[in-house]
């Protein structure tokens, strides 16, 4: 199956494909502190849930992970436990639901209203959370682009979930608009092209790899290892 690029996200099918929770029926200090013990660089490593606080820039905060991957529950998480303002999460999915009534052609108008509401955040100096899959380097390029624009740093929060355990949420979320091999696809094309030497290539100030299930953390837990709005 070909990514989708574009404005979009990295639709792992020639359909739609946009994230976290997208629809496919059309488509701390400054050292994180690895899972496993010890420091970590602080350009990434799974964040410890006994570990240091990291501390987000204020800027652009890209999710990047497949469905099920867990990037929904992880920012309401974030929302719910204050850390960031529920205005601060763009979201593909809550716009074209919102705005298209979940149409899965209106792509362009969907991502254009995303980059203008990003925009927006951007120029006032706080924290834009983009929210979809985000799996191809096309999808990051636009966001990428966006952030220059503004002088904001990119920081990108990897959902890197084994397949098997991505398989087993997305049987529980019980969604009818996805398929199991829908989620294998973006599984391999995240894989393929968003490694942490990839996005950091891509112009990524940070990665970091949020914990989930594969690491017994639950989105509570890990929401709670990241402050946000650092200068």
């Amino acid at each position: 199956m070909g990514a989708r690029g574009g404005g979009g996200d990295g639709g792992a099918r020639g359909a739609r494909g946009d994230g976290s929770g997208g629809s496919a029926a059309s488509g701390g200090p400054d050292e994180p502190v690895s899972v496993h013990g010890g420091p970590m660089p602080v350009h990434g490593g799974f964040v410890s849930v006994h570990g240091g606080l990291v501390s987000v820039h204020r800027g652009l905060v890209v999710l990047v992970g497949p469905p099920a991957s867990g990037k929904t529950a992880f920012r309401r998480e974030l929302v719910a436990q204050g850390r960031i303002d529920p205005e601060a999460v763009v979201s593909s999915d809550d716009i074209r639901a919102e705005l298209f009534a979940g149409s899965p052609s209106a792509d362009p108008e969907v991502f254009d209203e995303r980059d203008r509401r990003i925009g927006a955040r951007l120029a006032a100096g706080l924290v834009a959370v983009a929210e979809s899959t985000n799996v191809t380097p096309e999808a990051r390029a636009r966001l990428a682009a966006l952030a220059r624009r503004f002088g904001a740093p990119v920081t990108v929060l990897r959902f890197a979930q084994d397949e098997d355990v991505l398989l087993r949420q997305h049987e529980e979320r019980a969604r009818d608009d996805m398929s199991a091999a829908d989620v294998s696809a973006y599984a391999a094309v995240m894989r393929r092209h968003a490694s942490r030497d990839q996005l950091l290539a891509e112009g990524a100030a940070f990665v970091h790899d949020v914990p989930g299930r594969g690491q017994g953390v639950t989105a509570a837990e890990a929401a709670r290892r990241f402050t946000f709005g650092r200068p």
